[in-house]
């Protein structure tokens, strides 16, 4: 594809980006994306579907005699595109990473009417395709987190703070498991005064906090050391994570003869929520440095 002549819009996906502006909107909407990140976009949307090397990127945008961190920087300019699109490095919709040689776009581009699609005039790889069963998991977690809020829109927040609150949630949590298995007897009895068949609702619960149990230590654990690539495992994760968090926002009701049914309704409600609020805590830095990618990747 030749280079886009700059009176000419791009678009892709729900996005629109204008080489004569150096915006990038989505649905119309402007997105924060401006200067080195928007140049390397344009680059990758003006051959999509082929290889643009880190050669290729680092000659037009950091020329020769420029003192910079090169592979930082263009790490950093990748993952902040990456965010802005709602894209992910490990799961990609719009740019692939080819390790130690360079990006790609993959996603079909059009330009004024004219459609390029990912790979024009050939078909991908057939090695490249993932698993059936894998891609289908991850088209159902790109189309939830499309439907959630991206990271772009989340308002700033110190890091320590949202990292403290992510992890009190994951305590939160991993209480619930271990009082319902410590004091099992007298859940099962608050289980079958309130439903006609107890026994498949106490395996849930077992199953679930046992599933559950070694889940929050690693997530509190992660938080706490600020793991690389905590926030990326997350958003794959949740689609798994958010049916069993909603599922234990039923806990209250195991407390039934101590709290009744208003309150146990009205904590639920707010337990309702908690899936979302990790969700919104990650994508504000409680994950860490977002999708950095080793040097050379």
């Amino acid at each position: 594809m030749e280079e886009l002549p700059h009176s000419r819009l791009v678009r892709f996906g729900v996005f629109e980006a204008d080489p004569q502006t150096g915006e990038l909107r989505k649905q119309g909407r402007r997105v924060p994306l401006q200067g080195q990140p928007f140049d390397i976009l344009m680059m990758l949307l003006e051959h999509p579907g082929e290889l643009v090397s880190r050669v290729q990127i680092r000659e037009r945008l950091w020329p020769e005699g420029t003192f910079v961190d090169f592979d930082h920087s263009l790490n950093t300019a990748v993952n902040k595109i990456r965010d802005v699109l709602g894209d992910s490095a490990a799961s990609p919709r719009f740019i692939e990473t080819l390790a130690r040689r360079g990006y790609r776009f993959i996603a079909p581009v059009q330009v004024d009417g004219a459609d390029f699609g990912a790979n024009p005039g050939q078909a991908a790889p057939q090695q490249s395709s993932p698993p059936v069963t894998q891609e289908t998991t991850e088209r159902n977690s790109s189309r939830l987190q499309r439907f959630l809020t991206a990271a772009h829109e989340m308002p700033p927040a110190s890091r320590r703070l949202v990292r403290i609150l992510f992890i009190l949630l994951q305590v939160m949590y991993f209480c619930f498991y271990l009082i319902s298995l410590a004091r099992l007897h007298d859940v099962e009895e608050v289980i079958a005064a309130t439903f006609a068949r107890p026994s498949w609702i106490l395996v849930v619960l077992i199953i679930t906090a046992v599933v559950g149990i070694p889940t929050r230590l690693y997530l509190m654990t992660a938080a706490a050391f600020n793991a690389p690539g905590l926030r990326e495992k997350f958003l794959r994760l949740f689609a798994v994570i958010f049916p069993l968090d909603e599922l234990w926002a039923l806990a209250p009701f195991l407390l039934l003869p101590q709290i009744g049914y208003g309150l146990a309704l009205g904590l639920t409600a707010i337990l309702l929520y908690a899936p979302f609020a990790q969700r919104s805590l990650i994508l504000m830095g409680a994950g860490g440095p977002s999708g950095v990618e080793p040097a050379g990747s």
